[in-house]
């Protein structure tokens, strides 16, 4: 059995977020007990006070607003968007776009000397 490190706690959000993609598919029990090194046990609780909407009250409101300051914007309308995120399962981390690093025309155009010469 593998040993543990100090006491850590988790942040409400954290579970929030690790309980929604579970429950979303994004990620199997197994693959959060291996990538955050928690326990089965753990988990399930979580999943439980998920289930229950322990996670999703008081704390989600407290956790939204500690988020909003912490960003350095704490407006209603931010709080308000991260709680609706928090509860309703949107996820935290952005979409990753493929962008070119540099547009190129396929056709370009060319230049009339006439036009400005004339």
């Amino acid at each position: 059995m593998k040993s543990r490190g100090p006491y850590r706690g988790h942040s409400t959000p954290f579970k929030l977020q690790l309980c929604q993609d579970i429950r979303n598919g994004v990620i199997g029990r197994r693959d959060a007990q291996r990538t955050y090194g928690d326990s089965a046990n753990l988990i399930q609780l979580w999943l439980t006070q998920f289930d229950r909407g322990e996670l999703n009250d008081e704390e989600a409101v407290l956790s939204a607003v500690d988020m909003a300051l912490k960003s350095g914007v704490p407006t209603k309308t931010h709080v308000l968007n991260l709680l609706h995120r928090l509860v309703d399962g949107k996820s935290f981390t952005p979409p990753t776009l493929d962008a070119p690093q540099a547009l190129t025309l396929t056709n370009e155009p060319k230049g009339d000397v006439l036009l400005f010469t004339g």
